[in-house]
């Protein structure tokens, strides 16, 4: 007799008795239509694949805890965010560019995705690997991203597409020179820091105000592959930064990472000497030095990828009282970005998905219906605000305090445009070692090398303005006329583009 507990069954509970052959009419057939275990089976194989994330497409996850170790009371009153507490958290890394079968191995920025499961609902926190990022400005995100990826004739990863659009965006050359030295390819994820990138704002009780960063510190120390080490684990296993993160935990290696902010008075902050709503700047460390805060511990894998990774959705829009967004104009255009993508990924109920479910609040909302409603959907109860019905109010103690908006409504280019190439330069002359200079310019060389001449001495003046040796050693290892990148280097941005254009 049959284990009637273990038995197969459609996805409606109902007994299988076959599942090696189809129905058919005669042993030749035709299928029958009526096998409709067999059409259940095939329609939803069809569709067992979900658009995958037009970026961060590849990636792993895990689960764990945050403890809040320090008080910063005083600058928050996120209630996560109190000495002594402890939160859950399930935490995604990724490549940024490639498809989800592309190699872990990569130069690219990493993905840092962390979900609190807070008392007061989740809180995303949705960096990368670096400080800093190429544009400061969300209209040109697509673009961006479309060099990123594959020729819309070839289909293939194009040199010319990659540094066309960076040598005519001159912000961009801080995380160009961050990606291409050995940063750009972290030996594991779990050797690798991760940052807000962008300004976010606390505030305390008493509606106070501060501008911060997140610093999110490797206790494992960083570790880097070299071009050579990445180009042969690219061949060798693919996968290596998913297997080891998966592998760690599984031995009870359990990676962990110290939370630093920087924290910045609010009046400093609108006079400081980099503007601290530009994501290609970082806050110099000597100016604001970082706080020890708390400590991310990841010690639980997933059971299911597809379920708790795949479906895992983050968006910096989800902000719990005592935080809040700044006005940095690329970290606007990710408040609508994150969610509205979820939502063509998932679907609008998305946030109903184990992993994105709130965990100490159940929803509490007017929203109803939906493809994919698989909870009560709030039952009898009013479906509108304001009613009579008892249902949910909203908390007046949760409104973030007012901040002054003020200036004309246009289209505003940057006006620091000269000081893109500062922290840059400093990078290169000041905080790089000589082994770390050689091995960016000869990763630079190795990948602008397949662009067009005319892309090439562009992209090496904007190099040249960052710091004169780092042009030069570029110039060089092209075999570039260094007078013509220095004179190219002279020019303002129309008249570089127009002098090298085709």
């Amino acid at each position: 007799m049959s284990d009637k507990k273990n038995r197969l069954t459609t996805a409606f509970g109902i007994p299988v008795g076959d599942d090696q052959n189809s129905l058919t009419a005669g042993g030749r057939g035709p299928v029958l239509m009526q096998d409709v275990h067999l059409l259940e089976k095939l329609a939803h194989f069809d569709r067992e694949r979900i658009p995958e994330r037009v970026v961060h497409a590849k990636g792993a996850g895990a689960y764990g805890r945050f403890e809040c170790t320090a008080d910063v009371s005083r600058y928050t009153k996120a209630a996560f965010l109190q000495q002594g507490k402890t939160t859950d958290v399930f935490v995604r890394f990724s490549t940024v560019g490639g498809e989800k079968g592309s190699a872990d191995a990569e130069r690219d920025p990493r993905g840092f995705a962390v979900k609190f499961y807070t008392e007061e609902g989740n809180y995303d926190l949705v960096g990368n690997n670096t400080p800093v990022f190429f544009i400061r400005d969300p209209l040109k995100f697509p673009d961006f991203i479309h060099t990123q990826k594959r020729n819309p004739a070839t289909n293939c990863k194009d040199p010319d597409m990659f540094w066309d659009f960076l040598s005519l965006t001159p912000e961009s050359i801080h995380q160009v020179t961050v990606l291409f030295s050995d940063r750009g390819t972290p030996a594991t994820y779990r050797h690798m820091n991760g940052y807000s990138s962008h300004t976010f704002v606390w505030y305390n009780e008493a509606g106070e105000r501060f501008w911060v960063q997140y610093h999110l510190k490797t206790d494992q120390g960083i570790r880097n592959l070299t071009r050579e080490q990445a180009d042969a684990m690219k061949s060798k296993d693919p996968d290596h930064a998913t297997r080891d993160l998966y592998q760690a935990i599984e031995r009870g290696e359990h990676p962990s990472w110290t939370l630093e902010m920087q924290i910045m008075p609010y009046e400093e902050g609108l006079n400081y000497r980099f503007d601290i709503m530009d994501i290609t700047k970082v806050w110099p460390h000597a100016d604001v030095p970082p706080q020890v805060v708390g400590k991310l511990t990841l010690d639980r894998n997933p059971e299911n990828y597809f379920a708790e990774v795949e479906q895992a959705a983050f968006s910096p829009g989800n902000l719990v009282p005592g935080i809040a967004a700044s006005p940095d104009k690329m970290l606007q255009g990710r408040l609508f970005s994150y969610h509205d993508t979820h939502i063509h990924r998932l679907g609008a109920n998305y946030h109903l998905i184990p992993v994105n479910q709130a965990k100490a609040h159940a929803e509490a909302s007017y929203q109803r219906d939906g493809f994919m409603r698989v909870d009560h959907g709030g039952g009898g109860g009013p479906n509108y605000w304001p009613n009579s019905f008892n249902g949910p109010a909203p908390d007046a103690e949760a409104l973030e305090p007012p901040f002054p908006v003020q200036g004309a409504a246009a289209r505003q280019p940057h006006d620091h445009e000269n000081d893109d190439f500062v922290q840059a330069g400093t990078l290169y002359s000041q905080v790089m070692s000589d082994q770390d200079r050689t091995n960016l310019v000869g990763n630079i060389v190795d990948h602008l090398g397949g662009a067009r001449q005319r892309i090439q001495l562009r992209q090496t003046a904007l190099f040249y303005r960052a710091h004169p040796e780092y042009g030069e050693r570029v110039a060089q290892g092209l075999g570039l006329p260094l007078e013509e990148v220095r004179r190219l280097a002279a020019m303002d941005p129309e008249e570089r583009a127009q002098a090298t254009s085709e």
